[in-house]
């Protein structure tokens, strides 16, 4: 099997067996989705001041996972369908909309592929939530896909873990110690663990994902050669998991700081583009 083939696999396989326990943890809360006609990912709010109002936009959430970020994006009053390559995940996308009572479209398929089984030329907002990129082992072949999608001055919007951060070992817990790959390569970061990043006693059968890092100048790349304008780029010093166990702190807006000297790393992005 081809090595890309073989890691699409792989992760595949590890997200078709996380979905299920990542629907029935508190971290997802699914059950405030369904209780509380007005809720929000933690995500989507820290997202609210530089998304803005997309009341009636066509949007399309690439790598949509559960659809938990989907969902809050439809709530916003998008017209939002959301696109996964895990069969699993959509199955509690699906499962959760249809309890909400939300009209969301779910389309199985890998990001690269997404021009070729949704509109092309179509949407006015193209979203790409937290920890996402780091599956995919080409930024290029993504920002084709992204420009493929957007209608001439549609938005992305993107937000998700810094590359510096990715380059960061987290088994250090009393210093920030380079050790991963900043700049994307061919071959991809192997990991092999048996469990996931939500509370769950259950250990992981799928235990080998593969991973890849783009620097923050390679993303602005290969959006700016394939179309898209940069209209907006802010580092935070927040990040929505603990990439860091033992050196953060939780806020009481879901977000996760470094306790010493913040300003030391960036922890997440949002960047924001239009099609010319």
């Amino acid at each position: 099997m081809h090595r890309m083939s073989r890691s699409l696999e792989l992760n595949r396989a590890s997200w078709n067996e996380r979905a299920p326990l990542h629907a029935a943890s508190k971290d997802y809360e699914v059950e405030r989705f369904v209780a509380e006609p007005g809720h929000l990912s933690e995500v989507v709010r820290f997202a609210l001041p530089r998304l803005g109002d997309i009341h009636g936009l066509r949007a399309v959430h690439l790598q949509c996972h559960i659809g938990t970020d989907t969902l809050s994006l439809a709530r916003l009053g998008a017209d939002v369908c959301g696109l996964d390559f895990s069969a699993a995940s959509l199955t509690q996308a699906r499962d959760l909309a249809e309890r909400c009572g939300a009209g969301i479209a779910y389309v199985e398929a890998d990001v690269y592929q997404a021009a070729q089984v949704l509109p092309a030329d179509s949407f006015d907002l193209v979203y790409t939530g937290i920890g996402a990129l780091c599956w995919l082992p080409s930024i290029e072949r993504w920002a084709q896909a992204v420009a493929a999608l957007l209608k001439p001055g549609g938005r992305l919007f993107l937000r998700d873990g810094h590359p510096m951060l990715m380059a960061v070992n987290e088994d250090h817990a009393d210093r920030l110690q380079l050790e991963y790959p900043y700049f994307e390569r061919e071959a991809p970061t192997v990991w092999i663990s048996d469990q996931t990043y939500v509370d769950t006693d259950q250990a992981l059968t799928q235990t080998e994902t593969h991973e890849w890092n783009h620097g923050l100048g390679e993303v602005i790349t290969a959006l700016l050669r394939n179309g898209l304008r940069i209209t907006a780029l802010d580092e935070h010093q927040s990040i929505p998991w603990e990439a860091l166990p033992g050196q953060m702190a939780l806020g009481d807006d879901g977000e996760w700081r470094l306790v010493e000297a913040p300003w030391r790393l960036p922890l997440s992005y949002t960047l924001q583009a239009i099609k010319v």
